[in-house]
């Protein structure tokens, strides 16, 4: 049995600790932009570990590259296969061997406060669900009331819309203030403006591994072998802007002009620890979207927390968790492909706002604040927020624990900035 002591220092409460090992791309001051893998507070560049003859599983062709999709391309087995030589070089022989050879292990391992990060693919197409019920509840609720708070075709399919993906950007970006047309419930006529509604959406996503061709599908039961991994997303949306455009065809520029994730991708072999059963869905659903096993989801703790300009600290203001969604992965894979849609390697895939039952797991300040009604109370300054303002940061963390086993998806944050002066 393989040693589980890694060849660098990994503090305990980690969350890139050896059971996790996630994918992602970093560039330093003397290195252009590379392949990596987090453990602990360093970086595995995956270039060099392939060039010494460590990643044996596949051609050093395939980490030469500034992105991966060329492994996303490959199926699960290769991907698992890759997996375990990663792990032989973090903890394993190879490690061993390492260990006796101080210049290896600096070229081989980087710290992580000397890299900068970049998105881990590139994306060609960007698809947003709708898949809490407990979320689609709320807002149907605000704007429909409670009666008809969900649509009839919501416990029927996942609902979703084709996004942007040319604005999605790596946590830590600032987010500029969006500007578009606002019309107010008491105005005749639109004006040009600055959002007055900005807001954050506590949301996962994930890449597409391996596509499908044009004109074939994917059923529920076999689309786990199409995702590659998952990140944390914050959709940010500018309600008023998307209040007045949505009808007839939803959201348009309220939510095209930013969308952060995390910049690391833990794939799905390191979460299978935390698998549970996803909500009973009723009426039963189509063939196609039939799960392959009860336990179709994963317990990942979410959390998000608000900074303004005058606190010192953050403020948690929502715990939530994946596992609360009512259409999983599979199924919102599986709907996407229904019509015979071809999805490619690095295609991303994103949940909607996970909210769940009590009032502090709510995903969005339209929820936490209700429509306005119940501002946020900011503890520290005492400042009130019914939406983001200018400075304020949003904190978006992700993990999953079990006994002495933690696999976190790091942070996705991103801070306010003004709007632009029309030019």
């Amino acid at each position: 049995m393989q040693p589980m002591t890694p060849i660098v220092y990994v503090p305990e409460d980690s969350d890139f600790s050896i059971h996790n090992l996630p994918y992602g791309v970093f560039q330093t001051s003397s290195l252009d932009k590379r392949l990596g893998v987090a453990i602990g507070d360093y970086v595995l560049d995956l270039r060099e570990a392939a060039n010494q003859g460590f990643l044996s599983s596949l051609s050093s062709e395939y980490f030469q590259g500034s992105d991966f999709n060329p492994i996303m391309e490959l199926d699960r087995k290769a991907w698992k296969a890759l997996r375990s030589d990663i792990q032989d070089v973090v903890y394993g022989k190879t490690s061993e061997s390492i260990k006796s050879h101080q210049s290896l292990l600096s070229k081989l391992f980087i710290p992580k406060h000397q890299v900068s990060m970049h998105l881990p693919a590139k994306i060609g197409d960007y698809t947003d669900f709708y898949s809490s019920k407990e979320h689609a509840t709320n807002v149907g609720t605000m704007f429909r009331g409670a009666d008809n708070a969900l649509n009839p075709n919501w416990v029927h399919l996942p609902v979703g819309y084709h996004g942007r993906s040319s604005s999605i950007i790596i946590s830590g970006q600032d987010i500029r203030r969006p500007c578009g047309q606002l019309k107010g419930n008491q105005e005749q006529a639109p004006h040009y403006g600055p959002t007055q509604a900005l807001d954050f959406e506590l949301e996962m996503a994930f890449f597409v591994g391996k596509g499908n061709a044009l004109f074939e599908s994917i059923p529920a039961k076999a689309a786990r072998d199409y995702i590659f991994g998952m990140v944390l997303m914050n959709d940010w949306s500018a309600r008023d802007i998307q209040r007045w455009e949505y009808v007839p065809l939803g959201p348009f520029g309220a939510k095209n002009f930013a969308t952060s994730i995390s910049p690391w991708i833990v794939p799905l072999e390191a979460l299978e620890p935390f698998r549970v059963p996803a909500p009973i869905q009723e009426p039963k659903v189509l063939e196609y979207l039939e799960r392959a096993s009860d336990a179709s989801t994963f317990d990942i703790h979410l959390t998000v927390s608000i900074q303004s300009n005058s606190m010192r600290k953050p403020q948690l203001i929502c715990e939530s968790n994946f596992r609360y969604l009512y259409w999983t992965m599979e199924q919102q894979l599986a709907h996407h492909t229904v019509t015979g849609c071809n999805l490619r390697p690095g295609d991303l895939l994103a949940s909607g706002t996970i909210s769940g039952k009590s009032e502090n797991s709510f995903g969005s300040m339209l929820e936490l604040s209700w429509g306005g009604s119940k501002p946020l109370r900011l503890e520290e300054t005492q400042e009130q927020r019914v939406y983001l303002q200018d400075g304020d940061q949003i904190e978006i963390h992700g993990y999953c624990q079990k006994e002495n086993i933690r696999v976190g998806f790091g942070s996705c944050h991103g801070k306010i900035l003004p709007a632009s002066p029309l030019t």
